[in-house]
């Protein structure tokens, strides 16, 4: 059996009555690269044992890890998820399992926003550090005609707005458009000088990566994920993730 090792500042940071449950859950993780970043998001999260098991069991590490480049990847397991650019915040899909959505036949992009402000808390934990909410459907106007943005979030970590827009059909140029549009105004109607860019974020069922390479530019701060409803199979991350990582060293 390979030795487990933890760090001085989990065995002084974590509360007693729930180390021992804490160092369980976190013998069950084999790798030591994943082990080493849940070890360090526990104790710099402050996560409750319940919170650790939904983090594992969703794939918060393969997730983030899909995200990154293979330096970002080591640095995960070094540091844990440090937050200096917008791309920090991303993940390979978000997982929603929470809203308890999945259970219905069908349901419209108000169901999904309603569910997501009914379990405002579990989202922020989702969306990850540093996030305060702001408005829901928030409105702005010009040119005599009324726009919406479903979601309004500041991330005080990166010091911008997060705006995110909820899509359940499939993403079309259009989509990235009134996005764009959107960023565009938070920009330069509402961001104070000393504020960063504003981050466009569309989450949706199926992002098609090919229409939202050629229709945004490279730099740009505007990014199309897909959420799950159910928690993803980690056999598949790992998958993916060993996929990429082959691929990245070609």
């Amino acid at each position: 059996m390979s030795e487990c090792k933890f760090s001085r500042s989990l065995l002084e940071n974590l509360p007693s009555p729930s180390a021992g449950p804490t160092y369980v859950t976190l013998l069950t993780v084999k790798d030591p690269d994943e082990r080493s970043f849940y070890e360090i998001e526990a104790t710099n999260s402050g996560w409750s044992v319940p919170e650790l098991k939904r983090q594992k069991a969703s794939c918060l590490y393969e997730r983030l890890a899909l995200s990154r480049d293979k330096e970002g990847i080591r640095k995960l397991a070094r540091e844990g998820q440090v937050i200096v650019r917008p791309e920090d915040l991303l993940k390979e899909p978000f997982v929603l399992e929470f809203l308890g959505l999945d259970d219905k036949a069908s349901y419209s992009e108000n169901d999904l926003e309603q569910a997501i402000i009914d379990r405002l808390e579990h989202f922020l934990l989702e969306l990850g550090k540093g996030f305060l909410f702001e408005a829901r459907q928030k409105r702005f106007t010009f040119d005599e005609d009324h726009y919406f943005v479903d979601l309004v979030f500041y991330n005080r970590l990166l010091r911008c707005y997060v705006i995110i827009d909820l899509k359940l059909d499939k993403l079309t140029h259009q989509d990235l458009g009134q996005m764009q549009m959107y960023v565009n105004y938070y920009d330069r109607e509402v961001k104070l000088p000393e504020e960063n860019p504003t981050l466009g974020l569309l989450l949706c069922k199926s992002a098609k990566k090919t229409v939202v390479e050629l229709t945004l530019p490279k730099d740009t701060n505007i990014h199309a994920k897909e959420y799950n409803l159910y928690l993803p199979s980690k056999e598949l991350l790992k998958q993916k993730l060993d996929e990429w990582s082959a691929a990245a060293t070609k």
